[in-house]
């Protein structure tokens, strides 16, 4: 991670002292969190989770304002417009934490290290969609040209698809009322392609990823919840990373929202393991942030929406979206 960042430090108008300040909190907290607070597997506290949620949404929170004080208010808004992009479609990530732990038996006081492992490989791969998506689009700018007798400064084409891509998927998630169900995990490519390499060993052997069976090694079932766990944020990625390209394209503001928005995704889920369910229009929320995003990539060539705009109306869908869910649940009681 400190080295994708190091090799984009002469792209950026970003300080030494900004790179280390994140790379140091951000590797700190993880062996903390790990290797000091969770030595021991145990089942994560309702206290605990709320505790290290709050670390995780407050840090994010502050290095906003880090960017604020000694880079500008418009990375500072960017930022925290693609932190809540960022932190709302990974919700989505959570329905598929609850199904995959429900699916493969995986005991509570295992599922912190399973997310632990699935989270840190996202932070790597998150790197590498980021910056290469980065300079992909800055590569594929065209130059100006008239279309009758409105002239377009600067058009797209990697931008204009992703944001033709956002819209058809915010039209298919707004119209999807069917959630999966815990057997589809049976299909899904991470358990084939585990299977292809691997022979899997159908049972929990203590926080172990792989044993030894019969002199041959052999996956455990807790490997095979990291894999799919880790395919799909891969896949969740392909919607959010696209979306939080219409705030900006500098890639230290894109990385550093990315990873502080899915950081607390692990403490979120034992918050709210035995209640997103009662979320009921959550999924309707995140689809018209998508709409609105995907709309946005389509009008740039011809109007700029703000980031700070932007932010106000992501942040009021997602809320309404909430307040919505609990109003009716409350309303059925």
């Amino acid at each position: 991670m400190s080295m994708c960042l190091i090799l984009t430090l002469n792209a950026m108008e970003y300080s030494l002292w900004t790179i280390a300040i994140f790379v140091t909190v951000i590797i700190g907290l993880l062996i903390l969190d790990l290797g000091v607070f969770r030595k021991d597997d145990k089942q994560v506290s309702n206290k605990e989770a709320l505790m290290w949620t709050a670390v995780w949404i407050g840090l994010g929170l502050l290095f906003g304002l880090y960017l604020r004080w000694f880079h500008s208010v418009q990375t500072s808004t960017e930022y925290y417009t693609a932190f809540i992009i960022e932190k709302a479609l990974s919700m989505d990530n959570l329905f598929i934490f609850v199904l995959v732990f429900k699916f493969f038996s995986i005991p509570d006081k295992y599922q912190h290290r399973v997310l632990f492992w699935g989270i840190l490989g996202a932070i790597v791969f998150r790197a590498i969609l980021i910056f290469a998506g980065v300079e992909i689009i800055r590569l594929t700018y065209l130059p100006g040209f008239d279309i009758g007798n409105i002239h377009i400064d600067e058009f797209n084409v990697v931008l204009f698809g992703f944001g033709v891509f956002l819209f058809i998927t915010g039209i298919k998630t707004f119209k999807e009322h069917k959630d999966q169900k815990p057997d589809d995990i049976q299909k899904h490519p991470g358990v084939r392609l585990v299977n292809r390499f691997f022979t899997v060993h159908p049972k929990i052997e203590g926080n172990k990823f792989f044993v030894r069976i019969n002199g041959k090694r052999a996956a455990t079932l807790l490997f095979l919840a990291v894999v799919v766990i880790e395919l799909s944020d891969i896949l969740f990625a392909l919607d959010s990373i696209p979306a939080i390209f219409t705030i900006t394209q500098d890639p230290m503001v894109l990385y550093t929202s990315n990873i502080f928005a899915i950081l607390g995704l692990r403490s979120l889920y034992f918050l709210l393991a035995n209640s997103i369910h009662l979320f009921t229009y959550l999924r309707q929320g995140l689809a018209l942030i998508l709409l609105f995003i995907g709309s946005k990539m389509l009008i740039a060539p011809f109007y700029h929406i703000k980031p700070f705009h932007s932010l106000i109306v992501i942040g009021g869908v997602l809320t309404l979206s909430i307040v919505a869910s609990l109003v009716h649940r409350k309303s059925i009681q």
